[in-house]
C-alpha cells in the first residue's frame, strides 16, 4: 500500500447523503423565515462547515447562522440522517486497506456527535479506526485543521508523516484542505463536487468508483 493513513470524507465519499442534507437546510431556513438560495447545486453546501453555509451561502449574520445551525442539526438528527446510505464498495475498500495495515478514519466537517450518529446508523462505526468530526466549539471545523487532527487521532503527526497520508473526498474543500496541509488528495467523481475544481486544487487522481480507489492506494 502506498499510504499508511487514509482519511475519508463522509458526505459524497463514504455515503450518499444529499437528500437529507438539503431537506434539513430547507427546514432550517423555513423555520427562520429567511429566503432560500438556489440549492440545486450541491457543491455549494455539501462539503463546507455548516456554519459557513449559513453565513456565506445563505447570507445570515453570525447569531442567526448559529440559530440556523442548531435547527438544522436537530432536524437532521430526527429526519435528515435517515436519507442516507453507504456507497457500494466502500466497506470492501476500507477492509482491504485495514487488512494491509493501513489506518483509516472518517474526516468530516460534521460535528463529532453528528458524525458518530450517522456512522452508527449506517453500521460503519466499527469499519474505521476513528470517526473524526468538527469540535463542538467550532475551533476545528475546516479540512485544513481537521486533517492534522484526524491524523493525530490515528497516531500520526502531520509534520512527520505527510508523505504517508492521503485525503479522499468529493469536493474542492477536501482538496484545498489537503493542499494546505501538504498531503496528497484523491478525488471521487461519484459524489457531489466538481471534478474540475478538485483538479484545480491539486488532486493527483480522480476515482470514478470506490473500487477504483484501491488502484491509487
Amino acid at each position: 500500500m502506498k499510504y499508511k493513513y487514509v482519511l475519508f470524507d463522509l458526505d459524497g465519499t463514504v455515503s450518499a447523503s444529499a437528500e437529507g442534507i438539503r431537506m434539513s437546510l430547507e427546514y432550517a431556513l423555513d423555520t427562520l423565515g429567511v429566503p432560500k438560495p438556489d440549492l440545486d447545486d450541491y457543491t455549494l453546501y455539501i462539503g463546507p462547515p455548516l456554519i459557513d453555509t449559513f453565513t456565506n451561502l445563505c447570507g445570515l449574520d453570525p447569531e442567526t447562522a448559529e440559530r440556523g445551525a442548531g435547527i438544522y442539526r436537530e432536524y437532521y438528527d430526527k429526519e435528515g440522517k435517515y436519507r442516507n446510505r453507504v456507497y457500494d464498495g466502500i466497506p470492501e475498500v476500507v477492509n482491504a486497506l485495514r487488512s494491509n495495515g493501513v489506518k483509516c478514519a472518517i474526516c468530516t466537517s460534521k460535528q463529532k456527535p453528528v458524525a458518530d450518529g450517522v456512522a452508527a446508523l449506517l453500521g460503519i462505526e466499527k469499519l474505521f479506526d476513528k470517526i473524526v468530526g468538527s469540535t463542538l466549539d467550532n475551533t476545528i471545523k475546516d479540512k485544513k485543521d481537521l486533517i492534522p487532527y484526524a491524523l493525530s487521532q490515528l497516531g500520526g503527526d502531520i509534520s512527520r508523516d505527510r508523505a504517508d497520508v492521503v485525503m479522499l473526498g468529493d469536493s474542492r474543500f477536501d482538496a484545498a484542505g489537503a493542499r494546505l496541509c501538504g498531503i496528497d488528495f484523491i478525488g471521487v467523481s461519484y459524489g457531489y463536487g466538481s471534478v474540475e475544481e478538485m483538479k484545480r486544487e491539486g488532486a493527483i487522481a480522480i476515482a470514478d468508483s470506490p473500487e477504483e480507489l484501491l488502484n491509487y492506494l
